[in-house]
């Protein structure tokens, strides 16, 4: 499962990460289908550059030609001129291993929980910053999303 294999080579890395997405929102118990993996990291120059290279091992390239170095350096830039929200990586021989790391968000601030998944152990953001971070959004997905997390509550 793409999901385990990602989050092994994240702590292989040494990697601090909380799922965040459609998966986190599965996770906490809610209906929820969806491909890509979305995580969070602290908002620093080596946890982008650790990032990247553990999804670089699992074969995954960024969709837009951006280094760790760009992304971080140019964050605030990208967000604020380009409406870039996620940095997206992608296996072109398996589309369906996805990651975005949101770089709106930063790890350091939000609160995490562990829940387990085929044995292993995930560290996913809590229900409360899921609503919070959905509930900026406007996406009709996010909507949905958020009223079963308050079901959930």
């Amino acid at each position: 499962m793409f999901i385990l294999e990602l989050v092994q080579t994240l702590e292989q890395h040494k990697v601090k990460y909380a799922i965040v997405g459609g998966y986190a929102v599965a996770l906490h118990g809610a209906v929820r289908g969806t491909i890509d993996v979305d995580i969070v990291v602290q908002l620093n120059k080596s946890a982008f550059r650790k990032a990247e290279m553990a999804l670089l091992e699992l074969g995954l390239k960024p969709r837009l030609p951006l280094s760790s170095e760009d992304v971080f350096n140019f964050r605030e830039e990208y967000i604020r001129n380009k409406n870039l929200t996620a940095w997206s990586f992608v296996n072109a021989d398996k589309p369906t291993d996805m990651v975005d790391i949101i770089i709106t968000e930063d790890l350091n601030k939000i609160k995490t929980v562990i829940k387990t998944l085929g044995g292993k152990k995930i560290q996913i953001a809590s229900i409360d910053d899921l609503i919070r971070m959905k509930s900026k959004t406007g996406r009709k997905q996010d909507i949905e999303d958020v009223k079963a997390l308050k079901e959930l509550q």
